[in-house]
């Protein structure tokens, strides 16, 4: 069920929302209030495919299981095979649905060998909610959590507006959230910030990320096909990929902010205007932030992080964005991608060591960094959206100019359009600058330090009111065209 998709829109969220605060009113408590939204929650990513619902209900059994016996255990050494035991079953099983037929296919490949796997569906959200676990068992080792009733839990894992795509989040801030939604002041409050957010996200998803698609999509079909790529074409289609994912993925952060909002739980920021970025570091602290901090505090530090020295430490790096890239998806292109932005990390990690450009910078020096940037994030979006190293080669050699000036896959309307929608990612606030007043998200946000106008920060006033609503009705009038979002596919 797609959050833009008129089911979600005027069913489901309609009823849901009704339900909880019904609930919430009847019951002195909040555990019927929770109960109902943790029915609403399983039957939203049921409505996919049933059949995957019991896996989804398994590994929440099992895991908090596993952490009620990491809680309940003093001697270390069992703890500690406890802990191990639980990451290896998680990552085995989303190996299996993830990897199988991608190792059967190389395999077979290399060495002639036919590992009849079968055709194997990928569960929706799998990724999100195993990180989200094995993150739960880290912290219940280290005794960060106390969670002992199983309805929190499973709601925590299964919240809707984080379950599918995420942000990824950690126990510790959302329990206590959860504990609090008995409380009935600030109603307005949430379903007003809530919807606003919402909104927003909904209007860069169904207007800005599908319009950047129809000039994207076809030039990798064209790609994918063997099919030669002109100059402009394939600079068309990169670029045009580069920012459909952009507004796909704020928009897709910026709805589910929004909707847990409506039910009074702020999640943490997971987007915040990663092209102004100056360096690779810079876009990865305000891209998939919540994948970063997992990827840091649960992989790069229990590698050693920075405290084995220099070469330790790069090396480290390049192995976590290589698991990375694998993350994201079964093939090389996207293992590729992950290494590029590795070796990208890397060079800009000897940078910092070894430039000898001094004093404060400068205007022109940040604006060249941040084109240097945006021209190696967009050289990787190439790898991640191709399907297959062929394709990829495909749209380089395009855009080198080694297929011709134009090529006739190139049109006018889609360069303005791509500019236009790049020009907005640099220059307009982004959603949580608009919404800053209301503190949108969990934790410290990462605002910019330059000040907008207050023109451009919200209000309940009827001035906003007639924007938002008219956001909203734009969106609505495309909602006939829907597409699915493109993290849903990792």
């Amino acid at each position: 069920m797609l959050f833009n998709s008129d089911v979600f829109i005027f069913a489901f969220l309609p009823l849901t929302l009704a339900g909880f605060y019904a609930f919430r009113e009847w019951f002195p408590h909040n555990t019927p209030a929770r109960l109902f939204l943790l029915a609403a929650s399983l039957g939203f990513y049921g409505w996919w495919d049933w059949s995957f619902l019991p896996l989804m209900i398994g590994s929440i059994v099992a895991n908090f299981a596993l952490g009620r016996l990491l809680l309940d255990r003093a001697d270390p050494g069992p703890r500690r095979w406890i802990l191990a035991g639980g990451i290896a079953a998680n990552l085995a099983a989303l190996g299996w649905f993830k990897y199988a037929m991608f190792v059967a296919a190389n395999v077979r490949a290399l060495a002639g060998i036919d590992l009849a796997v079968g055709t194997i569906v990928l569960p929706i959200g799998i990724s999100f909610y195993t990180f989200t676990q094995i993150a739960f068992l880290a912290d219940a080792f280290q005794r960060r959590v106390r969670e002992r009733n199983f309805v929190d839990y499973a709601l925590f894992v299964t919240f809707f507006p984080h379950l599918i795509a995420g942000p990824i989040v950690h126990h510790a801030e959302m329990m206590p959230q959860f504990a609090a939604t008995h409380r009935r002041a600030a109603i307005a409050n949430n379903l007003a910030v809530g919807l606003t957010i919402f909104t927003l996200g909904l209007f860069k998803k169904v207007v800005f990320a599908d319009a950047a698609a129809r000039y994207a999509t076809p030039i990798f079909a064209l790609a994918n096909q063997g099919e030669t790529i002109g100059f402009a074409a394939a600079w068309q289609g990169a670029l045009a990929y580069t920012v459909q994912i952009y507004f796909d993925f704020s928009g897709y952060s910026d709805m589910a902010i929004g909707l847990a909002r409506l039910f009074g739980i702020r999640l943490p920021l997971n987007f915040n205007s990663p092209y102004k970025s100056a360096s690779i570091t810079e876009f990865w602290r305000r891209w998939h932030m919540t994948l970063s901090r997992f990827l840091r505090d649960y992989l790069y530090i229990p590698l050693g992080g920075n405290r084995l020295g220099a070469r330790r430490r790069l090396a480290n790096v390049l192995l976590v964005m290589l698991l990375a890239g694998a993350w994201h998806g079964a093939g090389w292109t996207f293992v590729v991608w992950g290494g590029l932005h590795g070796v990208y990390l890397v060079v800009h990690q000897i940078w910092l060591r070894r430039a000898t450009v001094g004093g404060p910078p400068t205007f022109a020096r940040r604006l060249a960094a941040q084109a240097l940037t945006f021209l190696a994030v967009v050289v990787a979006w190439v790898m991640f959206r191709a399907e297959s190293l062929d394709a990829a080669m495909a749209i380089f050699g395009g855009m080198l100019g080694l297929h011709g000036a134009i090529g006739e896959q190139s049109r006018t309307q889609g360069l303005v359009v791509v500019f236009g929608l790049f020009v907005l990612s640099l220059a307009a606030p982004n959603t949580q600058e608009i919404m800053r007043r209301y503190r949108p998200a969990e934790g410290r946000n990462t605002i910019p330090p330059r000040a907008h106008r207050a023109a451009f920060t919200w209000r309940p006033t009827v001035a906003w009111s007639l924007v938002i609503g008219a956001i909203g009705a734009v969106s609505i009038a495309n909602l006939w065209r829907t597409s699915p979002f493109l993290y849903f596919q990792f």
